[in-house]
């Protein structure tokens, strides 16, 4: 069985992001970048698969600029076999939609002859929660998405769900797209023997062409802003203030 992870680059999620003074998107000039969070559970998962028994190639492919290459060697790293570029902006500020993240995917899955996708369930960038969705559809297989758990019994994935309230657990068959959930697993870190091994592995570069896919935007960012900063509480001196303050505001 052959797995897909997707990866993608993003601001450190120990960074606070800036908007641009004009307002037209977020400031990644001199900002640190790392492998999506949700994207690095989804490795670790599909190299733990890998360690089972349970497959027999792992390969990270990352849409976007050429500098997700080290994204691509830190999944290598961890324990992926090979990796596919696939430089889709020229500038570093260009970020590509979910549809046409999703269409990549597809042909590359079919190019693979991949069994299973195991992708992040968002990025903590745009929050969209769209691509494994419409990888699923595009390529008429089942998912699983939020997964808190999986295990493969032969053609099958039996997945538990984090859904609102509890948890769900279903099963589907595979060749399926599953989408990765915080609690599904703790990410290893890499070691130095495995960077240094990271380096010599196979990592293929490839354009939306060469998949027959136009990644060109479809949506237009008209402005970016911050929230609104929280005013400061205030204190009350009995229930009956409380209970008064809140009918002022609309509350109750």
């Amino acid at each position: 069985m052959k797995i897909l992870v997707p990866v993608k680059r993003v601001i450190d999620y120990n960074v606070k992001a800036r908007v641009k003074a004009d307002g037209s998107g977020v400031d990644l000039a001199n900002v640190k970048m790392s492998m999506n969070p949700f994207d690095e559970i989804a490795v670790e998962e599909a190299i733990r698969l890998k360690e089972k028994g349970a497959a027999e190639e792992v390969i990270a492919v990352s849409i976007g600029v050429r500098q997700a290459q080290e994204t691509l060697r830190t999944a290598l790293a961890m324990g992926a076999d090979r990796a596919i570029l696939v430089v889709a902006a020229d500038d570093v500020h260009q970020d590509i939609e979910p549809l046409a993240v999703a269409k990549i995917l597809a042909e590359v899955a079919k190019a693979e002859g991949t069994d299973l996708v195991i992708a992040g369930k968002q990025a903590i960038d745009n929050d969209m929660n769209a691509t494994g969705q419409m990888l699923a559809a595009l390529l008429g297989w089942g998912q699983a998405t939020f997964a808190s758990k999986l295990e493969i019994d032969g053609g099958n994935a039996k997945v538990t769900r984090e859904v609102d309230g509890g948890l769900q657990t279903i099963q589907v068959k595979l060749p399926a797209v599953i989408t990765a959930d915080l609690r599904l697993n703790e990410p290893r870190y890499a070691s130095l023997p495995n960077i240094m091994k990271a380096k010599k592995k196979p990592l293929e570069e490839k354009t939306p062409a060469d998949y027959g896919v136009d990644a060109s935007p479809r949506l237009e960012v008209v402005s970016t802003r911050e929230p609104e900063g929280r005013s400061a509480g205030i204190k009350v001196g009995s229930v009956d203030e409380l209970v008064s303050k809140l009918k002022e505001a609309g509350v109750v």
